[in-house]
């Protein structure tokens, strides 16, 4: 699912990995409250990209194909880059479900299918999971409960290990499906979280 796709990592890496740096220095600098509220929001946003995900890329290659656009085939590799930065800022922030925002962001803009999106979302999160796990442990070491940060890094590994391996068996909807029903999962838990 990586082959040919090194010139769009080495391109998208890098806003990734800043995106993961202003995430972990939001995280260590804003008060707990906007996090309850701001992530919920953003996992909708995900599940809603991924659901349409197949009209939004067509839409986005119509436009593309046509040559009174052109100018915006260059607008959308910069909207493309500022969003997984800001998905990136979303991960370092809040690891989890950081997966399936950027499935949404790289499914509906680059060609391919949503297995490509998937295999280049795994090496998109462990540049961000890598770089604020640094940031915390050089600017918040007493502040960090270790324990969950080592749980949070191995689910974090086997999960895309295996969501890698099992991706590629399933069919483009059957994944999508699953990627958003563990949204849903995830965003229940959210909800419950901020109705505690």
């Amino acid at each position: 699912e990586l082959k040919g796709r090194g010139r769009q990592l080495l391109r998208l890496l890098p806003a990734s990995l800043l995106g993961g740096i202003t995430g972990a220095f939001l995280l260590l600098n804003l008060p707990e409250t906007v996090f309850h509220f701001v992530a919920p929001v953003l996992l909708v946003l995900a599940l809603l990209m991924v659901v349409f995900q197949p009209r939004l890329q067509a839409w986005v290659r119509d436009r593309e194909a046509n040559p009174e656009h052109a100018v915006r085939d260059k607008r959308h590799g910069v909207l493309l880059l500022v969003l997984v930065y800001l998905a990136g800022i979303y991960g370092g922030y809040f690891v989890a479900a950081q997966g399936i925002l950027l499935v949404g962001i790289l499914g509906i803009f680059l060609t391919g299918t949503i297995q490509n999106a998937n295999a280049m979302k795994n090496i998109l999160v462990l540049g961000v999971n890598l770089v604020a796990a640094f940031s915390y442990l050089l600017f918040a070491f007493d502040r960090i409960n270790w324990l969950v940060v080592l749980l949070i890094a191995v689910s974090s590994t086997v999960g895309g290990l295996l969501g890698a391996k099992v991706g590629r068996r399933l069919s483009p909807p059957v994944l999508r499906t699953v990627i958003f029903i563990l949204g849903l999962v995830a965003l229940g838990f959210m909800i419950a979280t901020l109705l505690e």
